[in-house]
């Protein structure tokens, strides 16, 4: 019988976005919940009136460091055979699939659910969450914060639902490393391009990074584009432009043709939540009392 843990990491620093820490909270209650499934929390500094050292040009790298490290930790000792993640900005996936694809020896596709590439450098960006994908591919060996063990190589990457004409400079290395891209245009009535790749690939498993913010803010507004009295076409990066009903009719199919073994669910902004918690916060009677 397979193993599967759930990981609930609230990391905020690689996105510098203190409402991920409730958001990766609130996500793990939301997801379907299974007795045999073991879950650990992942301690993650909350000090948010804390300046960030930068750490190898990395904005937080010291607790990004941290929090990768007791992430290893955890896997290591539990060796699952699933992973599940809730976050947290983008930068929880790091660990996860690192480890997945040293267990199923370097084997694994993956399939990017997300607006952006998340493939810049630490001369592009300061955040981490910017350039995961960069470091699981093994293009930001340099520093800790960013070097995986057991790096992919691009062909085993698809991206599904990038918005290829809104790639911005610290985007572009997504074009020349050639990962195939699938637009949201060609995932809206069908799945079959991509469950190609995974037949093409010959792939036994695969892991998915879902970064909510792939979906239309007009289809589901907990994402960072849908945050209230704000105007999504000012937004200074891609807007997703999926549906709730297209990820899971691609989830499913997929699921169907390959199995899943590692899935990250990340940059949860569940913005009336998130609104009514602080506003109930400044109440006194929600506030402990010392006699």
């Amino acid at each position: 019988m397979s193993k599967t843990l759930r990981l609930v990491i609230p990391e905020w620093h690689g996105g510098i976005n203190p409402d991920y820490v409730f958001g990766s909270q609130l996500l793990s209650q939301i997801a379907p919940q299974s007795a045999d499934d073991t879950t650990i929390h992942i301690d993650v500094n909350t000090d948010y009136q804390k300046k960030l050292n930068q750490v190898d040009g990395i904005d937080g790298g010291d607790f990004l460091l941290q929090q990768m490290t007791e992430t290893r930790k955890v896997l290591e000792a539990e060796q699952p055979d699933k992973v599940i993640v809730f976050g947290g900005d983008c930068s929880v996936t790091q660990v996860p699939f690192d480890y997945l694809n040293s267990r199923y020896n370097n084997s694994l596709g993956i399939i990017w659910l997300d607006a952006h590439p998340d493939i810049s450098d630490t001369t592009q960006s300061s955040h981490l969450h910017e350039m995961v994908l960069a470091n699981l591919l093994g293009q930001n060996p340099a520093s800790r914060i960013t070097k995986v063990e057991y790096p992919f190589t691009p062909d085993k990457v698809i991206y599904a639902g990038l918005i290829e004409e809104r790639l911005r400079d610290m985007d572009k290395a997504c074009m020349e490393l050639n990962i195939k891209i699938l637009s949201p245009g060609e995932l809206q009535e069908s799945s079959q391009q991509l469950l190609q790749w995974i037949e093409n690939n010959r792939f036994g498993h695969v892991a998915i990074h879902w970064d909510l913010d792939v979906l239309s803010p007009a289809d589901f507004r907990s994402i960072y584009p849908a945050e209230p009295y704000t105007d999504a076409n000012l937004f200074p990066a891609a807007v997703g432009r999926m549906t709730l009903k297209d990820i899971g009719r691609i989830l499913k199919e997929v699921s169907a043709a390959v199995e899943i073994v590692g899935l990250s669910i990340t940059e949860h902004l569940p913005w009336d939540a998130i609104r009514l918690r602080k506003t109930l916060s400044g109440i006194d009677i929600f506030k402990s009392s010392i006699s």
